[in-house]
C-alpha cells in the first residue's frame, strides 16, 4: 500500500511561536484563531486536559501573517485516554 502524499506547507512564526526574530501576528483573522486557541487551552487546562499540539494555522500557503485571509486553530493529535477525557468533559458540559 502506497502512503497518501502530503502537501508540504510552509513552517511559520505562527506555529513555531519561540522563533526570536518573528513580529507577533497582527492580522485580525491570525489574532482571533490565537485568542480562541488561548481560550481553549486555558478552559481544557482548568478540566485537567492539555493538548499539547495547538498551533494557529493559515489555510493558504500564499497567506502572509500580517495580512491571512483565514486562520485556523489546529488542535494536533492526542493519545486515547485524552480524547475520552475530552468527550467527558464535553458530554458533562452538555447535561448541565
Amino acid at each position: 500500500m502506497t502512503p497518501t502524499p502530503r502537501h508540504p506547507r510552509p513552517a511559520t512564526a505562527i506555529d513555531h511561536p519561540a522563533v526570536a526574530d518573528c513580529p507577533p501576528p497582527t492580522a485580525p483573522k491570525v489574532r482571533e484563531a490565537l485568542d480562541a486557541r488561548d481560550a481553549l487551552a486555558s478552559a481544557l487546562s482548568r478540566a485537567g486536559i492539555q493538548l499539547p499540539a495547538m498551533d494557529v494555522r493559515t489555510p493558504w500557503a500564499d497567506d502572509r501573517e500580517d495580512d491571512a485571509r483565514y486562520a485556523l486553530v489546529h488542535l494536533g493529535v492526542c493519545s486515547a485516554p485524552v480524547a475520552l477525557l475530552l468527550a467527558d468533559v464535553i458530554l458533562r458540559g452538555v447535561s448541565t
